[in-house]
């Protein structure tokens, strides 16, 4: 099993930044993905970015593209997403989430077998 634990969500003014780290523990892998979606009220989940485990292959949505960074680091099991430019239709909450693999469309919420419990972003203008 992996658990993944998902920090640094808050309230931000439009135009501002926040960072938000998933740490993962049990199970680890040496391959696979990591990614991040959001969910708004009345919305269905939708994918922001992904990375793989060696940290050389990302994605990302149209919608952050140019405004977000996904990183990570091996040595602590945490990926990070670097939030800039936030607007606010970026309130959500956003989860984290782990594979194995990179698998055919890691875009998808139902690529991923593991997630986390979320942290709500709110955007004010």
């Amino acid at each position: 099993q992996v658990q993944l634990v998902e920090s640094g969500g808050g309230l931000v003014q439009a135009g501002g930044s926040l960072r938000l780290s998933c740490a993962a523990s049990g199970r680890t892998f040496t391959s696979g993905v990591m990614g991040w979606f959001r969910q708004a009220p009345g919305k269905e989940r939708e994918f922001v970015a992904a990375i793989n485990w060696s940290g050389g292959r990302t994605s990302y949505a149209d919608s952050v593209k140019g405004r977000f960074t996904i990183s990570r680091d091996n040595a602590k099991n945490t990926v990070y997403l670097q939030m800039n430019s936030l607007k606010p239709e970026d309130t959500a909450v956003y989860y984290c989430a782990a594979d194995s693999q990179w698998g055919i469309r890691p875009t998808l919420p139902v690529s991923y077998d593991y997630w986390g419990q979320g942290t709500q972003v709110t955007v004010s203008s």
